[in-house]
This record gives structure tokens, C-alpha cells and sequence, in this order.
């Protein structure tokens, strides 16, 4: 058994330790910190050396070593810790994710960082307790060694045997059968030498003559089977008599407590013992998607001519299809909750990057998070982290106000920053709610004009505030290097709407803003309304539908050019009519005559005139980029119950597309039948 097989598998496990360091160094109150908290930082530093050492990761091991060392006098009380040392000790953790990246990449990590943070560390232990950690700082171009860890002061009470040379370790395992057993016992012997085994599938031994830690053997070992599955423990010396006190040791080994922190759940050998999860790579998983999706497809394919047969002649035939309709939604729901995980996922990251941005701008931030276990698609979540992040950092530097500003506007010192999910029917809801100065609107319309925005003082305010996603809009009266309201919040928004949602701004000036992004719970599965126009089928994402209604003659309105308003409860809402936006020949032209689908996008809405609505249905979602190219108005593809393809409409692309072909035509007007609509006059412009 090649030992690089277990390469990936300690790659996701070192990343779940660093990013519990990081939580954990986040969370520590400076001033008591917690012992269980530093404990389990050093845990994690001590497991993932173990790992690094036996993998032969020698740069990553002696920063580990460095690193462990310092941890260790912070447990012991013997460095005490300030802001500036977690400091470090996050930049620490920052460079060892940098070197097990580069392990991960087949390539040699950088070694000016990496003797650059040597020397941060060694300069630590020796201005604060005044001992060096391993002789000095590397020279240039060379690998530090690290000194033999320090011995502690009194013996640990349940100490791991050290390994060395000439010393042998009584490896035992626990509940493994008898296949993976000749496996461990194969890597056992890459270790060092096998000098006897014996026992059954219950507690199986192997005497192990090795110069490796126990440390070091628990630490591959556990990469293949559960920690409670393995227990080491020393034997005498060779050529020596055993002390009493192992010779009369009893049957259950001493091991270290090198429990890592908090448990989550680790691959397991097959057989090897029952496990609450495994580890599966994300393509197999989107390929069963795929496969799930054309299932659901042809499944949809055969209820349609089954749907065409008589029910009494075919009973038996119908009520299989609706079974195997049951059973294959049941299937698709199982298979994409695989790829369902928590926002946990992406709300962690967050504490670090708060705690960063507000140390730069001398505020004082508390962070609250709500909704950490609603759960989300994983493209979603990788994808939302961009985004979001910007969003938190203009809250941080432009939303919420300095601590003398705050007091003098009668509220407390420190900030609060939300981060909040939940679930609304087929979406999910990210909101990041601060308790700042809120919007200006005043200034908003002002900076708008200064740009050369077309504006007006009689605009809502859900459209002032989305004014701060126009290109270049900034408000800020300083840019700083943190972030500046509007630089790039038109590429959050463009981003959001890639993944099929958009953005909402609430905002009560003097008491704060409310950013909501909306998106779905994942982009293979969409809930839609079909409708139909002309002879083509059209699908409409039912989470952007509002109502439909038949619109009535006057209730519409004739603007300036070809341009048309629908009045629905006091509200003025543009009309777009979907035939003439995709050129769909043969759809009915009178406007009473068709239906107005209200819809929303980008936090407006607009009236889709279409020719009927057909019904609700879930269909899998097609690329349409992928397998044709980027088309106006349209967001993607899918396949209906009888083998054609209908067009997922996208809201506002649609509304663009088709101001454009209005605005190409207006030179060369032609009468058509809104015409006749022009007696009923509308001051305001849309």
C-alpha cells in the first residue's frame, strides 16, 4: 500500500484543524483565555505536525514544531497573551494553509515565508519569555532544524511513547478486519520492522521495531481508520529487560490524548468499523446528478405518453408511472441534499475577516451570525463568499459609524454586524444587517447627477439605494484600502445574479442598512412556471413570479416612444411583451388579450405579457453556454416531458433586451396597436 494514497485524505483533515485554530484563536479572550480553547489549538498544531512528519512535509513539520512550541509555553501560562500575539499566531495559521497548498500542488513551499515566519516566531519566544525555540532563526536558502521538543515538567499523565532508536511499540488494533488489517500491518512495516503479531479481529497486535514516534504511527494510522481503533504503547528496549512497570502493565495501552478539536467525522477503511460519513470527490457526485437529471427527464418523457392512453385499459401501466414519479422526486431530492452543506461553511470565515477590517479602521465590532445549519447548495456557498465578503467589509468601513460618532449619536461604542440565513420557499436569504448610519438619500441622488445618472427626486427608495451598484458609484468622501461604497458593488451584484438570485437594500437612515441576497437553494433543480407564447414553451423561475393578472384597457398606459406602463394598485410597472423581446411569430398582439405575468428582478418589477400560463413544474436546469452560447434574455435550458427544449427566461435580461430593440426601432416608429392607448396620459416618467 503506497503511503501517498492517504496524501488527500491528510490534506482535507490539516485544513479542518487549521480551520479550527482559527476559530479557536478567534474566539480566545485575551485577557482569560481559555485553557481548553488553547489546548485545542495546540492539538491541532500537534496533529497536523504528526501528519506532516510522517508524509516527509519537512517544511510544513518544522513550522508546526516552531509554532507547537510557542503554544505550549501559552498554555502553561508562561506567555501571556495580547491582541498583537493572536496576531501572529493567525498569521502563523495563514502560512501554514500557504504550505499545505503547496504540498497539495506537488511544489516546494516558498522559503523566504517560510523562513520569514520562523524568525517572527523565534523573535516572539524570545522578547516574551526569553528563550529561544530551536537555536535561532534558519539562514538564508536553508531549512531550519528543529531542536528536540523540550521535556515537560512533570510527566504527562497519560504519556505517548516517544519511538527511537532501538525501541520497539506494541501497536494494537482494534476492531479492523481481517483484509485492512494486512493493509495497516503493510504500512506498519514502511515504518519500521515487524517483530511479531498475534490476536484476532477484536485487538490484533504488531510488535513494531521503529526509530518513529508513536505520534507519527497514530498519525497515518488515523488517516486510514477511526482514532479509538488504534492504541500504541511502548515495549522494553532491545536487549533489555522490561521495568516492571510496563512488564506488569495491563492489557489496555497507554495513549496520548491527542483528540482533535471539535470531532468530525473521518474516513474509514471499508470494514473497517461503522462511520457516520465518507469522503466522496465533488465530480462523482455532480456526475450522479446528471445522471439523476436525465432520469427525472425521461421519466417525464414516458408519464407524457402514458398521460395520452386510456386510464381503464392501462390501469396497471399508469399506476406504476405514478409510482416510479414518487420514487424518482424522492431520488432527486436524496441525491441533491448530498450536495447540501450549512452556511457554517461560509459564515466562519467571517469572524477573521471582521476582526482584521476593524483593527484597521479603529472601530469596535461585534459579530453575530443566525442560521449557521441552513443549508445550501456547495457551488452556491464557494461561490456567495466573494460577494458576501465585500458587502461585510463596505458595512464595516462605511455603514457603521467611528465609537466617538456613536456616542455622540447616543448609541453604544461598539457596532453590531448581523450575518443571518434562512429559507423562503425554493430560496434561501443571506442577509448582513448593520446598526450603522444608514443610506443617505439626499446625497445618493446628488453623487447620482454628479455621474450623469438619469435620476429624479420622485424615484422610490428601493431604487435610490440600488443606485450604489452602478459602475463606479461611490459615495465615500475617502477611498481607503479596505473597501469604497460602490467600487465593485457592481460586480457583487453581476455575480449574484450569475447564480440566478439578486440583491435587496433596506435602509432607516440613522439606524442602519440591511442587505438581502436572495438566491436559490442550487442552480441542477428549478421550480417554474411555464408559459406559453406563440407555438414556443417558455419557463419562468416561480420564485420571481408575483401574480398574474388580465390586464385591463385602462390600466395601461403609452409613454414616450413604444413604451408602456401597467397600473397595479397604485404601482406603475413596466410591460414587456415577451413575443416581440424574442421575435416569437404568431402570439396575440392585443394587449387585453394576453396575460401579465408580475414579476421581480433586481429588486423591481415588471409586467411579462404572454399568451397563457400552462402550469408549475420542476425541470433540471441545462447550461445553455455550455452546450450552445450566451443568449440575450435567457438564463438556461431545459428538457420538457416531450423531448423539446424550452428557454429558462432571466427577468431583467429580458427587460433589457427588450428596451434595446425599442430603442433601435424608435427613429422609424410604426403604428401598432399601442396606439390606440395614447388617451390615457401619465405625468411621470418610467
Amino acid at each position: 500500500m503506497d503511503i501517498t494514497d492517504f496524501y488527500d485524505t491528510f490534506f482535507e483533515e490539516a485544513e479542518e484543524l487549521l480551520a479550527d485554530m482559527e476559530r479557536y484563536l478567534l474566539e480566545l479572550d485575551v485577557e482569560e483565555p481559555d485553557a481548553e480553547q488553547l489546548n485545542a489549538i495546540f492539538r491541532a498544531a500537534h496533529s497536523i505536525k504528526g501528519g506532516a512528519g510522517t508524509f516527509g512535509f519537512d517544511v510544513l513539520q518544522k513550522t508546526t514544531h516552531l509554532f507547537e512550541n510557542l503554544l505550549d509555553h501559552a498554555r502553561r501560562g508562561e506567555l501571556a497573551l495580547r491582541r498583537d500575539i493572536v496576531d501572529t499566531f493567525l498569521e502563523t495559521k495563514d502560512m501554514l494553509h500557504d504550505q499545505l497548498d503547496a504540498y497539495r500542488s506537488g511544489t516546494e513551499p516558498d522559503q523566504e515565508a517560510f523562513e520569514r515566519i520562523c524568525r517572527t516566531l523565534q523573535r516572539l519566544a524570545l522578547e516574551e519569555i526569553g528563550q529561544d525555540l530551536d537555536g535561532g532563526p534558519p539562514a538564508a536558502g536553508a531549512v531550519a532544524t528543529p531542536a528536540p521538543e523540550p521535556a515537560p515538567e512533570a510527566p504527562p499523565a497519560d504519556p505517548t511513547p516517544a519511538g527511537g532508536d532501538g525501541c520497539q511499540l506494541v501497536v494494537a488494533l482494534l476492531g479492523v478486519n481481517d483484509e485492512n488489517r494486512q493493509l495497516l500491518v503493510e504500512e506498519l512495516a514502511q515504518l519500521g520492522e515487524v517483530r511479531g503479531q498475534s490476536g484476532d479481529q477484536a485487538r490484533y497486535e504488531v510488535t513494531l521495531e521503529t526509530t518513529a514516534s508513536a505520534d507519527d504511527i497514530e498519525a497515518v494510522m488515523c488517516f486510514i481508520i477511526e482514532p479509538e481503533q488504534i492504541a500504541v504503547r511502548a515495549r522494553a528496549a532491545i536487549g533489555q529487560e522490561a521495568p516492571a512497570a510496563i512488564a506488569d502493565a495491563p492489557a489496555e495501552p497507554v495513549v496520548a490524548a491527542k483528540t482533535t478539536p471539535p470531532a468530525k467525522p473521518r474516513p474509514v477503511a471499508k470494514g473497517a468499523g461503522e462511520s457516520t460519513s465518507i469522503r466522496v470527490a465533488v465530480d462523482k457526485v455532480d456526475q450522479i446528478i446528471n445522471l439523476v437529471g436525465e432520469l427525472i427527464i425521461t421519466q417525464s418523457m414516458l408519464d407524457q405518453t402514458v398521460s395520452e392512453l386510456e386510464g381503464v385499459t392501462d390501469g396497471s401501466l399508469v399506476n406504476g408511472m405514478n409510482l416510479l414519479q414518487r420514487n424518482a422526486r424522492d431520488l432527486q431530492e436524496a441525491v441533491m441534499s448530498i450536495r447540501m452543506i450549512p452556511m457554517d461553511f461560509v459564515f466562519s470565515r467571517f469572524p477573521r475577516v471582521v476582526r482584521e477590517t476593524s483593527g484597521k479602521l479603529g472601530k469596535e465590532i461585534e459579530l453575530v451570525t443566525e442560521g449557521e445549519s441552513t443549508e445550501l447548495d456547495k457551488s452556491l456557498t464557494e461561490r456567495i463568499i466573494d460577494p458576501l465578503t465585500h458587502l461585510v467589509r463596505n458595512s464595516l468601513d462605511h455603514g457603521i459609524e467611528p465609537p466617538g460618532a456613536r456616542e455622540a449619536a447616543g448609541k453604544p461604542r461598539t457596532g453590531r454586524l448581523v450575518l443571518s440565513a434562512k429559507h423562503q420557499g425554493g430560496n434561501i436569504l443571506i442577509e448582513v444587517i448593520d446598526d450603522g448610519a444608514g443610506l443617505d438619500r439626499d446625497r445618493l441622488l446628488a453623487k447620482a447627477r454628479e455621474n450623469g445618472l438619469n435620476v429624479s427626486d420622485a424615484m422610490s427608495d428601493d431604487e435610490v439605494w440600488q443606485l450604489i451598484f452602478a459602475p463606479g458609484f461611490s459615495t465615500a468622501r475617502e477611498v481607503t484600502d479596505v473597501s469604497g461604497r460602490g467600487v465593485g458593488m457592481d460586480v457583487v451584484k453581476r455575480n449574484i445574479q450569475g447564480m440566478g438570485g439578486h440583491v435587496q437594500i433596506m435602509s432607516t437612515p440613522g439606524e442602519g442598512t440591511t442587505i438581502r441576497i436572495v438566491l436559490p437553494l442550487t442552480l441542477a433543480i428549478l421550480d417554474g412556471m411555464s408559459i406559453k407564447v406563440g407555438g414556443e414553451m417558455f419557463i419562468l423561475p416561480l420564485s420571481a413570479v408575483l401574480e398574474s393578472l388580465q390586464p385591463a384597457r385602462e390600466d395601461l398606459y403609452a409613454m414616450a416612444g413604444d413604451d408602456v406602463v401597467l397600473k397595479v394598485r397604485d404601482e406603475y410597472l413596466p410591460v414587456v411583451a415577451v413575443h416581440e423581446a424574442l421575435d416569437v411569430p404568431d402570439a396575440r398582439t392585443e394587449l387585453t388579450e394576453t396575460i401579465a405575468v408580475i414579476v421581480q428582478g433586481e429588486g423591481r418589477r415588471y409586467a411579462l405579457l404572454v399568451d397563457d400560463l400552462v402550469g408549475q413544474q420542476q425541470v433540471v436546469v441545462k447550461n445553455l453556454e455550455t452546450n450552445y452560447r450566451k443568449v440575450p434574455g435567457v438564463s438556461a435550458a431545459t428538457i420538457l416531458g416531450d423531448g423539446s427544449v424550452a428557454l429558462i427566461l432571466d427577468i431583467t435580461g429580458l427587460h433589457r433586451l427588450s428596451r434595446s430593440k425599442k430603442e433601435a426601432r424608435r427613429p422609424v416608429r410604426a403604428a401598432h396597436s399601442l396606439e390606440a392607448l395614447s388617451d390615457n396620459p401619465l405625468e411621470t416618467s418610467s
